[in-house]
């Protein structure tokens, strides 16, 4: 049987470093506008500079919005832990995933995230959803893996979490220390809500 995949470029898939800078990239977000429609949106270019810079954020990405996993854990326990962020010097809590920002909009909707219906809001009250559909700052962030023969995804971003004080990567917390194509686990362990708080209290004391 002929197949059509094709190998990543190393760069896309060798994790950052702590204290390297994170990639200026262009994300193509919905913000919202007075409107009735029943989808009051226009387009939005962010830039990471504009989500990131003169900022402490914390960063977690994610597979895929509706995956199991990332539904049922990832975005509830960091949704739930965003105000003691917030209280630990966080200005801003992100959740990515290679999805357009459609798919990002209406899992936040099912997963009961409450939604910022002010004009030129965009998105959720408490934790962000970004759409890297393209996967631009995922290979920037040498994160890109694929799950083609695995469970027919395409590219996509490793599970991992981070801070980001000002551009730069402050912490990085990277599921199985490394980035695997074709992985049959999807392993779970540092890049939850909970390892990210023990963190920012660590360096609040």
């Amino acid at each position: 049987m002929k197949t059509f995949t094709s190998a990543l470029d190393k760069a896309w898939t060798t994790p950052v470093e702590e204290g390297g800078d994170i990639p200026n990239v262009v994300f193509k977000t919905r913000t919202r506008i007075e409107s009735d429609d029943e989808n009051p949106f226009d387009w939005k270019d962010l830039t990471s500079e504009d989500l990131f810079k003169g900022k402490r954020v914390v960063l977690f990405s994610l597979p895929g919005a509706f995956t199991p996993t990332c539904s049922s854990t990832h975005l509830p326990g960091y949704e739930a832990a965003y105000e003691e962020m917030k209280k630990l010097g966080v200005d801003e809590v992100y959740c990515l995933s290679v999805n357009d920002a459609f798919v990002m909009r209406q899992w936040g909707l099912k997963q009961g995230l409450t939604e910022d219906k002010t004009v030129g809001g965009l998105g959720f009250e408490k934790v962000q959803l970004l759409p890297d559909g393209a996967c631009q700052f995922t290979r920037g962030m040498g994160m890109s893996c694929v799950w083609d023969s695995e469970r027919g995804f395409g590219e996509r971003t490793w599970r991992y979490s981070a801070v980001i004080d000002d551009m730069k990567v402050e912490k990085l917390f990277v599921e199985g220390g490394e980035v695997v194509q074709n992985s049959g686990p999807d392993p779970f362990e540092v890049s939850d809500s909970g390892t990210m708080v023990d963190y920012l209290k660590s360096k609040s004391d």
